[in-house]
């Protein structure tokens, strides 16, 4: 059985404790921790590397729709966020930071299990696609809607992390491969010799790239820009290859 771990965040301590009991009595669900405050729990996240955090909005110092936002902009694992308020305006902010759900306080724990039976069915598809990934070093398949399709690795020019999603870029093809996976779910199928990270949103194709810049690469006409996390392992490969 898939099991998630989680973590809760509320500054009040009757709404957290509630949480925190939700959590125990869901069979799927793990309590890695809980915090009071937004500041630890960017901490926590970093550290224990949740599957969801279940945030309250309104918190002193760093609230909880600011802790969502700087999470977007993190080189980590970015867990399913379910936000927890009281004030029913933060929906619309909530969905731009790519929350899972919104449970606006008081809620139940039917409301709590409908939201946290989301995350759970988006975890096992993602799970489904990866697992089924072919290990040969000539190709892999990737669902795409209600199908299986092929994709031979000499084909691929580029990776693209769209939130839950990857958008494969071929070689003599307009248009990309878009399927429901994690950049992080297929780059650990990808045999390392032939693809690279090189920025939390994209994996290139290292035979591909056609001119390489101080801080970017070049893959046709398509720049790149190489993170801050990835140079040091991409200048090793770009000293090899210029020894």
């Amino acid at each position: 059985m898939t099991v998630l771990k989680c973590i809760a965040v509320d500054d009040e301590p009757l709404a957290l404790k509630l949480v925190e009991t939700f959590i125990e009595q869901t069979p799927f669900l793990q309590l890695s921790c809980s915090c009071d405050n937004a500041v630890e729990a960017l901490s926590l996240i970093r550290e224990k590397q949740p599957d969801i955090v279940f945030l309250d909005i309104n918190m002193p110092n760093l609230t909880g729709m600011e802790l969502a936002r700087l999470l977007q902009d993190q080189s980590i694992s970015i867990p399913k966020i379910i936000f927890t308020t009281a004030y029913n305006h933060y929906a619309i902010e909530g969905y731009k930071v790519n929350a899972v759900d919104y449970l606006l306080k008081p809620f139940s724990y039917e409301e709590f299990l409908r939201a946290a039976n989301k995350v759970l069915q988006i975890t096992e598809e993602s799970s489904n696609h990866y697992q089924s990934i072919a290990t040969d070093d000539e190709f892999f398949f990737l669902k795409v809607e209600y199908q299986w399709v092929r994709i031979s690795l000499k084909d691929v020019l580029y990776i693209e992390s769209l939130k839950d999603y990857v958008k494969v870029h071929l070689v003599d093809s307009e248009k990309a491969v878009l399927s429901l996976i994690s950049l992080k779910a297929l780059e650990e199928k990808l045999p390392s010799t032939k693809f690279m990270r090189i920025h939390r949103s994209f994996i290139v194709a290292l035979d591909k790239i056609n001119t390489i810049s101080k801080n970017s690469i070049f893959i046709g006409k398509t720049e790149i820009t190489v993170g801050e996390q990835y140079k040091e392992a991409f200048k090793t490969i770009v000293d090899r290859w210029l020894k």
